[in-house]
């Protein structure tokens, strides 16, 4: 089985790499042609399906249809894996990626990833800052943003989450936008977050839930849109990898242990 894991792992490293070898000369057009970098964003979806298609690994998506109930919105998911990213990029249309800056150092990917999303250094205050600028802008604009609200892969028990930061929510509140959940189901079992980069072979399950808007005066407006998007998608995760939580609260600071 080890055997058998470490080629496929091998394998879906080599259909990565070549997949987006193929776009690349299309990614640098939509880059560095003023007015096309939402297309660039675009290509992004079409480089995860054939990733995903290379891999033999069937997307079963949910709901997909509530993405179009509204021009813009904030889109956050649970982050257990580095899966999430391709697996988020072949729902969304025009929308940009808040992610972490070593994503951005990457040869080749990184250039991409730095021309047509955001990287941020969430160690550094004018990093941060900076990203804040850059996303209201994008908004302003009419684009539609994509944040992993836990702030990276930092629960130690999947699927319980991590909690939620309120930099998603602030956002969504101010530009009056909705956020939109989404529960990325198997990911952390397809690829773990071990450091060990091998991949299991699963179908990968998404889950779009209804927007949750941004209503009443901010104060209370905004914990109560990331209680909502914790809960709803904690259940979701629960639901389809059969656990439960022995936490009291939703979105606890410090992940416990699941029972089976």
């Amino acid at each position: 089985m080890l055997i058998f894991r470490r080629l496929y792992s091998i394998y879906g490293s080599i259909i990565f790499i070549l997949s987006f070898l193929l776009l690349l000369p299309f990614f640098i057009i939509t880059i560095e042609i003023p007015g096309l970098k939402k297309y660039g964003r675009m290509l992004n979806g079409i480089w995860a399906r054939i990733f995903f298609t290379g891999l033999f690994i069937r997307v079963k998506v949910e709901n997909k249809e509530l993405l179009k109930s509204h021009k813009q919105y904030v889109i956050i998911a649970n982050h257990f894996s580095y899966l999430d990213i391709p697996v988020i990029g072949l729902m969304s249309r025009d929308a940009v990626f808040i992610g972490k800056s070593s994503l951005g150092k990457v040869p080749l990917f990184g250039y991409m990833f730095r021309k047509l999303h955001i990287a941020v250094d969430r160690s550094s205050f004018r990093s941060r800052g900076e990203t804040l600028k850059r996303t209201k802008q994008i908004i302003d604009e009419g684009g539609s943003v994509i944040i992993f609200p836990e702030g990276g892969i930092r629960t130690a028990h999947p699927p319980e989450m991590a909690t939620f930061k309120d930099g998603a929510f602030n956002l969504a509140f101010e530009k009056q936008i909705p956020v939109i959940p989404v529960t990325l189901s198997f990911n952390h079992l397809i690829l773990p977050d071990d450091n060990k980069f091998l991949l299991n072979y699963k179908p990968v399950k998404v889950v779009i839930h209804p927007p949750v808007m941004p209503e009443g005066i901010a104060k209370e407006a905004i914990p109560r849109m990331k209680k909502a998007c914790f809960d709803t998608i904690q259940k979701q995760l629960w639901r389809d990898n059969k656990t439960k939580s022995n936490s009291k609260t939703a979105g606890s600071t410090s992940p416990k242990k699941l029972i089976q």
